[in-house]
């Protein structure tokens, strides 16, 4: 009888910590309603719950995706604390996805996301981001019948699992950033960003710029044209249902004098944990791809 106890103490512990584990993307809410319908409606009720909206666009100039970028007080109080690369956490994003018929709303998942980029600071702030799950639930029930279901990841990752991701042996980690550009200061190295954004030969759309108050810190979202953009290695990559269409946009920040983007084999892989080699195979150049896109900007 004791060893019976003992196994289903086991069990259950085991059940307890997988429920922990964490999906970057949590499904809000499934309507008949076209994307078209449900945009304005979905960012002013955002809006309406202390979420501020700071860019939308059609990723891949796919007319079944749109996406809103959003950042909030929690967000920029949480890095502002913390500093240094956590700039990379100023954003998240909300996805209208249209598949088989349905339209799907989904969102990057706060604690998961939270995770990756605060690291071992992430209980430092983990009460900011309580908070902010909370606005979201409460801007989706606002608008549908929230869901709330995470996917992402058959099996999800565990926070500490999150903290010190890599892919695998030899793939880059959170902090193993690729630094653009360096300049004199923190404000020429803004400047210099936001007039190549505006280039016309420029494959990029700039989308947002969100600033840290009191830091030398700015972080800017980037839409991805042209031959070797979002057309061409999104469908590739995000083949599950759903959609993980708020993946995008790829990010840049500005910290200090200097430009940095998260590595192309980091940040496609923390939002696609479950991508197999023989998937990652296909897109071997688009991390490089990226990086030539976003060298633009210093240029």
């Amino acid at each position: 009888m004791k060893f019976l106890n003992l196994l289903l103490f086991l069990v259950l512990s085991l059940n307890w910590v997988n429920a922990q584990d964490l999906k970057p993307y949590v499904l809000a809410l499934e309507t008949t309603e076209h994307i078209s319908e449900l945009k304005d409606k979905l960012s002013l009720n955002l809006q309406q719950n202390g979420i501020e909206v700071v860019g939308q666009y059609q990723p891949a100039n796919d007319p079944n995706r749109w996406i809103f970028i959003f950042t909030s007080p929690e967000l920029k109080s949480a890095v502002k604390e913390v500093g240094q690369l956590t700039g990379f956490a100023a954003s998240l994003r909300v996805a209208i996805t249209r598949e088989n018929g349905k339209t799907l709303v989904s969102y990057t998942n706060p604690v998961y996301w939270g995770n990756a980029y605060f690291r071992n600071d992430f209980p430092k702030v983990s009460a900011r981001y309580t908070k902010l799950s909370s606005k979201l639930e409460s801007a989706m029930e606002a608008t549908g019948s929230f869901k709330n279901l995470a996917f992402g990841s058959e099996k999800g990752l565990s926070e500490q699992k999150l903290r010190k991701y890599h892919y695998m042996f030899a793939m880059p980690y959170f902090d193993d950033t690729i630094e653009l550009g360096s300049f004199n200061s923190y404000q020429t190295a803004t400047n210099k960003v936001e007039s190549a954004a505006k280039e016309k030969n420029s494959n990029l759309q700039m989308l947002y710029k969100i600033e840290i108050p009191g830091k030398n810190m700015a972080l800017y979202g980037f839409g991805i044209n042209g031959e070797k953009g979002e057309a061409k290695f999104l469908p590739i990559i995000d083949i599950g249902n759903p959609k993980h269409t708020a993946f995008l946009p790829y990010e840049v920040l500005v910290t200090g004098n200097e430009v940095h983007m998260l590595h192309g084999r980091y940040r496609i892989a923390i939002a696609f944990p479950d991508l197999t080699m023989g998937t990652f195979s296909k897109i071997m150049s688009t991390p490089g791809d990226i990086e030539d896109s976003l060298e633009q900007l210093v240029k």
